[in-house]
């Protein structure tokens, strides 16, 4: 007879349970590292069958490490888990854990995907680039609103016409100066700092052939495309392309009960940024790209009839699948031939 384990992880310590014969046997804790859980199974649980334990921060951390160790880890979503473990009448590490490990007995849950360790590092490298470049936005409106406090409005211009325009306002301002320039001379770090990122991804999405076959769709640039692959990594994950874009959360929700039946918003379940990335693709691909494909002309009629924003959301949805489906044959995108 195995056993099964339910693991409630947290950042110090994980709570431990571990069932057999539809019975608890042990549960106890220990601290949050992978060879000391380990170790401590194979200890109490000779013919382990299966490890569960919820989404979270460490979960990639934990799965792939518990995997190397031969142990059957598996990660299930943590909101699909919130409703058996609301069922306990006290909110406890260990009674979480009791009830992960009667999920993992029963078989009554849904197993996620855990992402390798190659695709999350180039998804940290994308999210660690876009919150830079968030915070240079951030310091040069912080910039330009403290300036205008005193009647000196920066023009229009980024980067080194940005800094130009400060150095030039701020003659003559000695006691504004020594407030504004060391934030000035963060902005220019951040700045450095994010175009490095910058050209790391570049450099990343130049070695990968499917970032080079999506990067063949008007509007779909070097982040777009990276964030995108590393998200999907193997196509055959997805038996369908319709199916990404509900795996996005970018379909709508549906409520159905007795005579009542309407559909809601999108889900936005999924990957928020992911989803930003493609709603801001979509976005490009109706106002700024000027070059003609079906998608973008589908896009521009809803438009007419929907308005901007379901439009987007519309294009932006049928882009992952399109996008999906470029990956799984490894054709181009399809523009129509001029003329």
């Amino acid at each position: 007879m195995g056993e099964f384990i339910g693991l409630d992880v947290s950042l110090k310590e994980t709570a431990i349970s571990i069932r057999r014969a539809g019975k608890r046997v042990w549960r106890g804790k220990c601290p949050s590292d992978p060879a000391l859980l380990a170790e401590l199974i194979r200890k109490r649980a000779v013919n382990v069958e299966r490890v569960v334990f919820e989404t979270g921060p460490l979960s990639v951390w934990f799965y792939h490490e518990l995997t190397r160790r031969d142990l059957p880890a598996i990660c299930i979503d943590a909101r699909h888990a919130k409703a058996a473990l609301d069922m306990a009448t006290n909110k406890t590490d260990a009674n979480d854990a009791d009830g992960l490990a009667h999920l993992a007995e029963v078989g009554f849950f849904r197993e996620v995907r855990v992402k390798g360790y190659d695709s999350m590092l180039i998804r940290t490298l994308v999210g660690a680039r876009t919150k830079l470049v968030r915070l240079t936005t951030d310091l040069s409106n912080q910039i330009r609103g403290l300036m205008k406090t005193f009647g000196l409005v920066v023009p229009q211009g980024r980067g080194g016409a940005f800094e130009k325009h400060v150095y030039r306002l701020l003659e003559g301002e000695d006691a504004l100066a020594r407030i504004i320039l060391p934030v000035l001379e963060a902005w220019r770090a951040m700045r450095v700092r994010s175009a490095e990122l910058g050209r790391q991804l570049s450099a990343a999405a130049r070695q990968s052939q499917a970032c080079q076959i999506l990067m063949t769709i008007p509007g779909v640039g070097v982040v777009t495309a990276t964030a995108f692959t590393t998200a999907i990594e193997d196509p055959a994950n997805f038996a369908r392309s319709r199916s990404v874009g509900a795996w996005v959360g970018l379909t709508t929700r549906r409520y159905q009960s007795g005579e009542v039946d309407y559909d809601g918003h999108i889900s936005r379940r999924g990957d928020a940024n992911l989803r930003a990335l493609l709603y801001e693709a979509a976005t490009v691909i109706l106002t700024r790209t000027h070059a003609e494909s079906d998608l973008r002309t589908w896009g521009l009629k809803l438009r007419e009839k929907l308005g901007f924003k379901r439009a987007a959301v519309a294009v932006a949805r049928k882009l992952a699948v399109i996008m999906h489906a470029m990956l799984k044959s490894g054709e181009l995108f399809n523009r129509p031939v001029a003329g």
